[in-house]
């Protein structure tokens, strides 16, 4: 039953969150857009859409079927061996798994074959919530392997699983809005997690900018591997975002991303 109540957050709250943050990028907007919101915003629906129905069923197969239902049954996991207390497990899954994100994060932009397939998310030349929606289904399927092998090792309840699914997605959404905030609340925010303004360097057209800042949620991990950047060499405001190779129409085209690591 709780798998089940956090399943219809899981969906709930970001698609909440989603709402909120687009009203907040129309009445405070960190910068002006290229490409305007539509048809973007329609091919980014798209990218949901499409993700969504792959992501139920690895969901199903992959994450329930391992994690749930062998993992639990069989107490695989180092989390079964050293017994502690739920909520000691549950914040040491949390900055596991945070950092195995951000890890997966620096190898997709090292490994020429998983580039490929993230540079569908970074070809888009605007920044907004919608951005985070934007990843091709075969990184997704990738990264539900990756971490369901994590959650397995580790022995991670399915219910911490699920709640750090929905903190990711949460924070994905945030740091990809567009949304202008305080310098001081930026400053304070970015002590401990990723903030729009802190994630808006990693969509750099400038390759070494887009090796820099990698984090989803915590920000203590780019700190600590020396990948943080404070800002663009040229300011946030003369920044550009996108992949300079695709400065034009294209990236707002769904057919036309879905092949992108074709061409």
């Amino acid at each position: 039953m709780i798998e089940a109540g956090l399943g219809i957050y899981a969906i709930a709250i970001p698609a909440l969150l989603l709402f909120m943050l687009a009203g907040a990028e129309y009445i405070w907007p960190r910068r002006p857009l290229v490409l305007g919101r539509y048809p973007r915003w329609r091919t980014h629906a798209l990218f949901f859409a499409t993700n969504a129905v792959v992501g139920r069923i690895l969901s199903f197969f992959v994450v329930i079927g391992v994690t749930a239902t062998w993992a639990d049954a069989h107490s695989f996991g180092m989390l079964h061996v050293l017994s502690w207390p739920f909520w000691v497990e549950a914040l040491f899954a949390f900055i596991i798994l945070d950092f195995a994100v951000w890890f997966q994060h620096f190898a997709m932009h090292r490994l020429a074959f998983f580039w490929r397939m993230h540079a569908v998310h970074h070809s888009d030349r605007d920044l907004d919530v919608t951005t985070a929606l934007r990843f091709h289904p075969f990184e997704l399927i990738v990264s539900t392997f990756y971490k369901s092998a994590i959650v397995a090792l580790l022995g991670v309840p399915l219910v911490v699983a699920l709640a750090f699914e929905l903190w990711l997605n949460a924070n994905a959404l945030f740091n990809h809005s567009n949304i202008r905030l305080p310098k001081k609340l930026d400053r304070m925010l970015r002590m401990f997690f990723v903030t729009p303004d802190m994630h808006l360097v990693h969509h750099s057209v400038i390759v070494a900018e887009q090796k820099t800042n990698f984090g989803f949620a915590l920000s203590i991990w780019d700190r600590l591997f020396s990948t943080y950047r404070a800002e663009s060499n040229v300011g946030a405001d003369n920044q550009k975002i996108g992949l300079s190779q695709f400065e034009d129409q294209r990236p707002s085209a769904f057919v036309w991303s879905m092949k992108q690591p074709l061409t």
